[in-house]
């Protein structure tokens, strides 16, 4: 009797022990299943930007704040996105003619004036202070930077605030030596409290 007893007593011990095992591993598959943020590769070369802001951006890089693995080149009409979700694409540099000659403007013939059109995109939950941006535009071929100017006819400077949600175009005028060329690298800046945000880098050129 005493035999058939402890048998008895270590099958039960063994069914225990397996119940509680597998009860473990249908846990931990069900908490994978419900974050979503489990599912998603950070270092893929394909993630959707949006998906990577908001799944990876506290993940990626060596300083914490996932800015430091983002590309931070790119071509006239490509788009940059701030970890807090502002986007910037400098769509085109174009020779600026419309002078007001009430305002006294007149064309520099010793030198190519233009005006920079940058589409900003507010994809984050706050609003964003545009006074933020500024730019530094240097030329791509042998050298010299542009000067900041402001031309009156259809001016939209980078001002005011971006309520969440809103898109808009401003403008950014300047003046570039002709000796100089007309490629340029137009460096997008943003002054903030965040000394680890990127300065995108757009390459292209003054056309018109």
């Amino acid at each position: 009797m005493r035999i058939h007893t402890a048998a008895a007593t270590a099958a039960l011990l063994l069914a225990t022990l397996t119940a509680c095992g597998g009860g473990g591993k249908g846990d931990e598959s069900d908490a994978a299943a419900a974050d979503p943020a489990e599912s998603v590769d950070c270092t893929s070369q394909t993630i959707d930007q949006a998906e990577w802001t908001e799944h990876c951006s506290d993940e990626v890089g060596t300083g914490g704040d996932g800015t430091e693995d983002q590309p931070t080149e790119f071509k006239f009409g490509e788009t940059y996105t701030w970890p807090d979700g502002l986007k910037v694409t400098v769509t085109e540099a174009k020779i600026f003619t419309d002078y007001n000659a009430d305002m006294f403007e007149s064309a520099d013939p010793a030198a190519t004036e233009f005006r920079l059109l940058l589409k900003l995109e507010n994809t984050g939950k706050a609003a964003v202070d545009l006074e933020e941006l500024s730019t530094i535009i240097d030329g791509a071929t042998n050298g010299g930077s542009a000067a900041s100017t402001i031309f009156h006819n259809g001016s939209q400077p980078l001002e005011g605030r971006l309520a969440p949600g809103v898109t808009a175009t401003k403008t950014d005028d300047s003046v570039l030596e002709t000796m100089y060329g007309k490629k340029i690298v137009v460096t997008v800046q943003r002054t903030s409290d965040d000394f680890s945000l990127d300065y995108p880098e757009f390459t292209g050129e003054i056309t018109g």
